[in-house]
């Protein structure tokens, strides 16, 4: 069984892992949706460190840390995944399941979860609309690339 744990921003082993599963995953959503400028990928190891977001990461048993959520309560009782990474060596092994469920049994109160990914990026949608999360709308960050907020009710 994997291991998931709350990050700590502050560990400098920690900030590595962290930033170049980022790169890795964020680096193939690019790919997938046809815009490279994901604000995960123009970001500094230092601006990852000071964060405000809450990181959970999923270790496997080497130490390596496969995946990772952040999550922001941005309005009382609204819950955003503002990150959802993998490492692409670990593609398709339910980690990002796991981690969102994680999140779902940590924060039980919240009224609201939302999420956003590229419309373009298939795997992405399909998890979350596979997790109870429902399209609330698009927007067009730059001509041809569409982002698409998703909500799922809390307390269930």
């Amino acid at each position: 069984m994997h291991t998931i744990i709350r990050l700590n921003l502050q560990d400098e082993s920690t900030i590595d892992d962290l930033w170049s599963l980022q790169h890795k995953a964020y680096r193939l959503e690019a790919e997938l949706i046809g815009f490279h400028e994901i604000p995960p990928l123009m970001e500094t190891r230092d601006m990852l460190k000071g964060s405000s977001e809450v990181f959970y990461g999923c270790w496997d048993n080497n130490g390596e840390l496969m995946g990772a959520v952040a999550i922001a309560e941005e309005q009382p009782g609204q819950l955003t995944v503002t990150r959802m990474m993998v490492n692409p060596e670990h593609f398709r092994k339910g980690i990002a399941s796991r981690l969102l469920e994680y999140v779902f049994e940590q924060y039980s109160h919240m009224e609201l979860f939302i999420v956003s990914t590229g419309r373009k990026n298939t795997p992405a949608v399909q998890l979350y609309t596979s997790h109870g999360f429902v399209a609330a709308g698009v927007v067009e960050v730059v001509p041809g690339v569409e982002l698409v907020e998703f909500h799922r009710s809390g307390s269930r």
